[in-house]
């Protein structure tokens, strides 16, 4: 077993970890409070390739590894958790749907390569009001009318949704085939009937831009199925499993961050005559937070890893998903109090924390569902 991450992997995160604490940090309370996502600041940090990270240079991408990409997510969610969801749906939800699927190759470099750089920006359209666990309760239907194919529903909870040059969007071909006639689209922004709905209002990850998506009678091109019928269900799944690595990687970058935070905090703040750092439980309890939180790494890690050597990596992506996640929120809301009635003060930054990772929890599978997946291959 090597635990070194090469010379490449280690720029990489000190390129990401520049730009986070050099870049996002400032402003990060101001944006937040006004719910505000840096279009900008992503774009510019697109064209250091992080955006295409793990994808072949022949579709755009930087011919990196996942590896690579969940070591990019976790050092700018140390900061800003918001910016590496945006990130994280980018590249793995997006990015995984369009590598992952039939889709031509002429396709798949069309609507890949502008992302990659932060040319453009992608969303990923599965959930629906009806349907959040259970993808099969989904109402989004498409039609076949000639070379076209008119899709009609409507898709909530889309992560870059507002922000979308392009989406993909998971329909059913006739509701009586359920999953068995899933199929997806990459549906371009301006297409008419295409539009953003309800745009949420949420307790954390408030730079992120959340919204409905709304298809009325919206005509696509049959080059942009990138799923045939009955394909669409097992694309969603595998695109849903890079992603949970996605956001196993987030929420191990806001543990870290919160975790930093509050040992600095404990370093300088005296109490009883001398730094809160040197109160027994207080230090015990950081080893505590630092031992559950170098076990999320490993089990992040090892996920990724997984999917890079060509390995089964769904149940890895789920443990390491529920793992970081869980570990996440424990240790914001240690942080909290930790840094007490600082802790609860925004300009400390572990509170907005704490509200960012409980998200972290539900999105990308609950994970009560990461447990459904990990425990349906104990018993056979």
């Amino acid at each position: 077993m090597n635990f070194e991450l090469t010379k490449e992997q280690l720029q990489i995160q000190a390129v990401a970890r520049e730009f986070a604490e050099t870049k996002l940090l400032p402003g990060v309370i101001e944006r937040d409070e006004a719910s505000e996502f840096p279009i900008e600041l992503f774009r510019e940090f697109g064209k250091t390739g992080a955006y295409g990270l793990p994808y072949a240079e022949e579709f755009g991408g930087a011919g990196g590894s996942y590896m690579d990409y969940a070591l990019a997510v976790e050092e700018v969610s140390k900061v800003d958790a918001s910016f590496g969801i945006a990130f994280s749906v980018d590249t793995s939800l997006y990015g995984g749907s369009i590598m992952n699927s039939s889709a031509s190759d002429e396709i798949k470099k069309k609507y890949l390569a502008p992302i990659t750089y932060g040319e453009k920006i992608g969303s990923f359209g599965l959930t629906e009001h009806s349907a959040g666990s259970d993808a099969a309760g989904q109402t989004t239907v498409a039609t076949k009318k000639g070379d076209k194919w008119v899709i009609n529903g409507a898709k909530c909870f889309n992560t870059n949704g507002p922000l979308a040059d392009f989406s993909i969007i998971y329909s059913l071909t006739d509701p009586a085939l359920g999953t068995k006639g899933m199929c997806a689209f990459v549906v371009d922004k301006g297409t008419p009937g295409f539009t953003v709905g309800k745009i949420e209002n949420k307790m954390g990850i408030r730079c992120a831009q959340v919204s409905e998506l709304h298809l009325e009678n919206v005509e696509v091109p049959e080059e942009n199925m990138i799923a045939q019928p009955g394909e669409g269900f097992k694309l969603a799944m595998k695109a849903l499993d890079g992603g949970r690595i996605g956001v196993a990687a987030q929420g191990l970058g806001i543990a870290k961050g919160a975790w930093e935070i509050a040992r600095k905090y404990m370093m300088e703040r005296e109490q009883f005559g001398k730094p809160i750092a040197k109160q027994q439980y207080l230090a015990f309890k950081m080893a505590e937070l630092q031992a559950k939180i170098q076990q999320a790494e490993l089990m992040v890690y090892r996920a990724a890893w997984m999917k890079d050597n060509g390995k089964p990596y769904s149940v890895p992506a789920a443990m390491a998903k529920m793992t970081a996640t869980n570990c996440a929120m424990e240790v914001t809301t240690e942080a909290v109090q930790m840094l007490g009635g600082n802790g609860y003060m925004r300009e400390y930054h572990v509170e907005r924390m704490m509200r960012d990772a409980k998200i972290t929890q539900i999105y990308e599978g609950t994970n009560e569902i990461q447990k459904l997946i990990v425990s349906g291959t104990l018993f056979r």
